[in-house]
């Protein structure tokens, strides 16, 4: 595992909550505007997800979205706005977001995670992608 995250921003993997419809749509929006490519993904839930996490020390029940890359793993607004800087523009203008302090931008984030499955609901299993991105989501 550790070999595919060595590569720097040539790849990258983004851990995502798998029953939350959110985050499903999220993962969708960031395939459609990863042109290069850059994102590979696993659910939280995931047998490389929990893997990943034990790697990189995170608790198993964290309730964060998590990117890990070349400079390590990075959670809640830290790994918004990595993601969103890998991104085409004007998705990538996110990074800007860094302008803010983390504490700030951890906060907000922390309020919208405990409201987004009263929000966005969630399901009962994590959704099996289409065949023509399958090759980016890990086991």
């Amino acid at each position: 595992m550790r070999d595919l995250v060595e590569r720097g921003m040539e790849m990258a993997i983004i851990l995502f909550d798998g029953v939350c419809n959110f985050c499903d749509r999220s993962v969708q929006f960031i395939i459609r505007h990863d042109k290069r490519k850059v994102f590979q993904f696993a659910s939280l839930q995931s047998e490389t997800g929990i893997e990943l996490l034990a790697q990189y020390r995170l608790q198993e029940e964290i309730d964060s979205i998590v990117l890990i890359d070349d400079r390590g793993a990075f959670t809640e607004s830290d790994a918004i706005i990595r993601i969103s800087s890998e991104l085409r523009f004007p998705y990538s203008l996110g990074k800007l977001g860094r302008i803010i302090p983390r504490r700030l931008r951890d906060a907000a984030y922390k309020q919208f995670a405990k409201k987004r499955y009263k929000w966005f609901g969630q399901k009962e299993q994590c959704s099996i992608p289409s065949k023509e991105v399958r090759d980016r989501f890990l086991p």
